[in-house]
């Protein structure tokens, strides 16, 4: 697991913006989705083509979360990064970012279908979540995802992040969604990236201007709480 850091002077600034240290604390399950976001074979078995090692370490508390997401009545969705040849999005600049070799053993790892291309069977997923594809690093970009489409259609306005890795797929993830008006939620103790330095670079992002940065115990007590106020709320209703 990760030694999670976020500097005294991001958390300083981030206090006089925005008034407090959490500001989604008002957790709404109903109105919440966990994009669990790549926790695939290929990122996290032994000898995998993108081995992050710590992406095996954070799936207790995944699962921690998915457990009182479903309870609440809440939504989880599992991501897929895919490799597609087909799609009608051309994404051809990312080649240049690896050596023919790299990209040819990525893409074999990561087509639809591949042992490497399924989720990892460590986490806890029912038949009442949903899996979705995504062919690009973030899932909100258009055409390449039809996580946008679903959220709409369920009335979502926040989502909890987690998976692998913090500084890729999870951060860009984060971003669109914020700047699509979603409120999000990253969990610092249930994202994963290959470095220390890499994983708190994107929550010292995150809590500046991305989202509100929560560990895994917090996000499960805001959920719980939430309905325990609609229980009795219930109660004196009755009465």
């Amino acid at each position: 697991m990760h030694t999670n850091r976020i500097s005294a002077e991001v958390l300083e600034a981030s206090l006089r913006r925005r008034g407090s240290k959490h500001i989604f604390l008002d957790l709404n399950p109903h109105r919440t989705a966990h994009l669990v976001i790549d926790l695939q074979n290929g990122f996290m078995r032994e000898g995998a083509p993108a081995l992050v090692p710590n992406a095996a370490k954070i799936v207790p508390n995944v699962n921690r979360i998915s457990n009182a997401i479903r309870t609440a009545g809440g939504h989880n969705v599992f991501l897929r990064f895919t490799c597609d040849e087909r799609e009608s999005r051309n994404w051809s600049v990312v080649d240049t970012y690896l050596t023919k070799e790299r990209r040819d053993v990525f893409r074999q790892a990561f087509t639809r279908g591949s042992s490497d291309w399924q989720l990892s069977d460590a986490l806890d997923r029912t038949d009442d979540d949903v899996v979705l594809d995504k062919t690009r690093y973030s899932a909100f970009v258009q055409d390449t995802c039809s996580l946008p489409e679903l959220l709409m259609a369920r009335g979502v306005d926040t989502v909890i992040i987690t998976g692998t890795m913090s500084n890729c797929c999870c951060e860009s993830t984060a971003r669109d969604a914020m700047q699509m008006n979603y409120r999000v939620i990253f969990v610092e103790d249930a994202n994963a990236a290959l470095t220390d330095e890499l994983h708190n670079a994107t929550l010292n992002n995150m809590a500046s201007l991305f989202a509100d940065v929560m560990p895994t115990d917090l996000v499960i007590e805001r959920l719980a709480l939430h309905e325990q106020h609609l229980k009795l709320s219930g109660s004196d209703v009755g009465t």
